[in-house]
């Protein structure tokens, strides 16, 4: 356990850089999905689309999409009324989220583009540097999901 001094200011200081970094990557997504004329909710299911083909189950993009059900649904909602998506019936209660051919065409020009760039960056990076990225990240995330888990236990 931390009590001042040097290591808990320098803990601080990474919690507040790490804080920082999460913030303004989220800012800058949004700030793509307006440039690009649509909304972050509507860019971030069909990026998630995206990433699977041209459909996609709906309890993935509400895990891969960081947005909570209610935003997904109502988001969803709008899309179907402008003909972007469909749902189609999957086994049980579950669905899965189809891109119409207008969602395919409105998809490549936005989710897509953001998907191209996160591409282009992550290529330019020499591929040691992806994987200590992609371990600390995901180490972090298995500590942090850890650590919560132990929150609802009290």
């Amino acid at each position: 356990m931390l009590h001042g001094g040097a290591m808990s200011n320098a803990v601080s200081k990474s919690l507040k850089r790490l804080n920082h970094i999460i913030s303004e990557t989220d800012a800058l997504y949004h700030e793509a999905s307006f440039r690009l004329g649509i909304s972050y909710s509507a860019c971030m299911i069909l990026y998630s689309i995206c990433l699977s083909g041209r459909s996609c189950p709906l309890g993935r993009i509400v895990k891969s999409s960081g947005l909570n059900k209610q935003t997904v649904n109502s988001a969803l909602r709008k899309l179907e009324k402008a003909g972007i998506v469909y749902l189609e019936a999957a086994d049980g209660r579950s669905k899965i989220v189809c891109l119409t051919d207008d969602g395919v065409l409105l998809a490549s020009r936005t989710a897509e583009k953001i998907i191209e760039i996160e591409n282009e960056i992550l290529s330019s990076w020499p591929e040691d540097d992806i994987l200590r990225y992609f371990e600390l990240s995901e180490r972090f995330l298995e500590d942090l999901g850890r650590k919560m888990a132990e929150l609802r236990n009290q």
